[in-house]
């Protein structure tokens, strides 16, 4: 579990980023962190592993205080894939980048052969295993540094912004791999302002604005609220927006989901025949 207790942090330019944050993440959860930039979200994650420490309040990992032990020994439960690869990203060949944490956690080595094997296929990188990370694609690199992170099965998952360069192949490859992870018991923790690509996963929503949380729910309760939307510098799902006007004609106004929509409206046409 994640609990966030009343936590404030500023940075030494004197810029205050969180402003009493608290909240709590159950084990097996999968949350969205959405809002514009400069709300807070990154700087909210980068206390789940220690990488920041609060100013003021504290933040429990498993009711382990993050301001008493080290970054190395957080990451061995949560594991985090930045928004730039290029800022995670160290090793001559891929091979090397997913075994290095493994080799630091010193696992045996069939098991790092294992793991690393296990994450290469996982992520479709197998041709590129002695490939240096940097003469990959930026969206082949975020999956490089994906596996590292898998690798060594960390309980917590968080990804920054991991839609950024993705084309909607990728984008349905990652929401569908997501998913899966957080359907295997991890928790699943995103920050973005990709807002269809969470009203696609319909996870938790945390919505942040100017370093404090404005709302927590359900995604298919926050991302209809018009006012909380705008507050927060975002837009309505394109879905939304379609069926805010199809309301006269008796559809629902808060669909957030493509598959959804499909329903819906084959509903509507056929009586659900060919659904």
């Amino acid at each position: 579990m994640i609990e966030v207790e009343d936590v404030y942090f500023t940075y030494p330019n004197g810029i205050e980023s969180l402003k009493g944050i608290s909240l709590k993440i159950e084990d097996g959860e999968f949350v969205a962190i959405m809002g514009q930039n400069g709300a807070g979200k990154t700087t909210l994650v980068k206390h789940f592993n220690g990488l920041l420490k609060p100013t003021r309040g504290r933040v429990l990992i498993d009711g382990v205080d993050t301001r008493h032990v080290s970054v190395a020994m957080l990451s061995r439960k949560v594991g985090f894939v930045f928004q730039n690869p290029d800022h995670q990203l160290f090793s001559e060949t891929v091979e090397d980048e997913i075994s290095f944490a493994l080799k630091n956690f010193s696992f045996p080595e069939k098991v790092i052969l294992e793991r690393v094997e296990w994450a290469l296929n996982l992520l479709d990188l197998k041709e590129y295993r002695k490939t240096s990370p940097f003469m990959l694609s930026g969206g082949e690199r975020k999956r490089v540094a994906l596996a590292s992170v898998l690798a060594w099965d960390p309980k917590i998952l968080i990804l920054d912004e991991p839609t950024i360069g993705q084309d909607s192949y990728q984008k349905e490859r990652l929401r569908q791999f997501v998913i899966q992870m957080n359907q295997q018991g991890k928790t699943v923790i995103i920050v973005t302002h990709d807002i269809e690509f969470v009203a696609e996963c319909e996870p938790r929503v945390i919505l942040m604005a100017n370093g404090k949380i404005i709302a927590d729910g359900e995604a298919k309760q926050i991302l209809t609220d018009i006012e909380l939307i705008n507050k927060s510098s975002l837009i309505l799902p394109e879905i939304t927006q379609v069926f805010m006007r199809l309301n006269d004609f008796g559809f629902p106004r808060n669909v957030i989901s493509v598959y959804e929509a499909k329903r819906l409206i084959l509903e509507k046409l056929f009586g659900g025949i060919g659904k």
